[in-house]
């Protein structure tokens, strides 16, 4: 076999691990991944398996970097080019709440579980978590002072305040969603983000000239 070959080779393997374990993980937890069941649903060698990793903390980070570029692919990016603002934060939540709806990850929200799992704990998956959660929460609340400053918000609005809520509205989704299968939650999560951000009011029409193509004749 080839250099070239034996890379391509290994690099198709890696992924195999890393989609693989991204599924299970979202059923099972980060815990859940252990040298030996992933080998053996893979039919790979426990040594074989670990040579990609090195450990199982280093394939526990693998996985949660995946899984944030699968959130940011179904979440984000579909609403990035909104305008930004509150037109953009109800965008994100329309397309939030259809990646819980249509179960992108097999065990619902893969951050809620993880979190669930490691908030409590130390080391290199929490610290990871704390830093997604961080991002995603500055980029809500980004969209949240813009909203503020363009009068769709409050002025007085707390931009940390919206964002623990939206938080909270959308884990409320999955937990209700997971745990019993409740096919009205969706619309229940989208009264409430529409009573958290009401819809930007529509720009003014500036009148017509006397005169422009359907303007009302000038009075006599």
């Amino acid at each position: 076999m080839s250099p070239r070959r034996s890379v391509a080779e290994a690099r198709r393997t890696r992924e195999r691990i890393i989609e693989h374990s991204v599924a299970l993980a979202s059923l099972e937890g980060l815990e859940g991944l252990t040298i030996g069941r992933l080998a053996s649903d893979l039919g790979l060698s426990k040594s074989g398996l670990l040579g990609h990793f090195g450990t199982k903390e280093a394939l526990q980070l693998a996985v949660l970097e995946r899984a944030a570029v699968i959130f940011d692919r179904e979440v984000w990016r579909p609403a990035a080019d909104a305008e930004p603002g509150v037109t953009r934060l109800r965008a994100v939540c329309a397309t939030w709440i259809s990646y819980l709806e249509r179960g992108v990850f097999p065990g619902g929200c893969f951050f809620v579980s993880a979190t669930f799992e490691y908030d409590g704990r130390g080391g290199p998956v929490r610290d990871l978590l704390r830093r997604q959660f961080g991002a995603w929460r500055s980029r809500l609340a980004a969209d949240v002072r813009v909203a503020a400053g363009r009068g769709e918000l409050p002025s007085d609005t707390d931009p940390e305040q919206v964002v623990f809520e939206l938080n909270g509205i959308l884990m409320s989704l999955n937990h209700t969603i997971q745990l019993y299968g409740d096919t009205g939650a969706a619309a229940r999560a989208r009264r409430a983000v529409d009573r958290l951000l009401p819809s930007p009011p529509s720009a003014p029409v500036a009148p017509r000239r006397p005169g422009e193509r359907g303007a009302s004749p000038k009075p006599a």
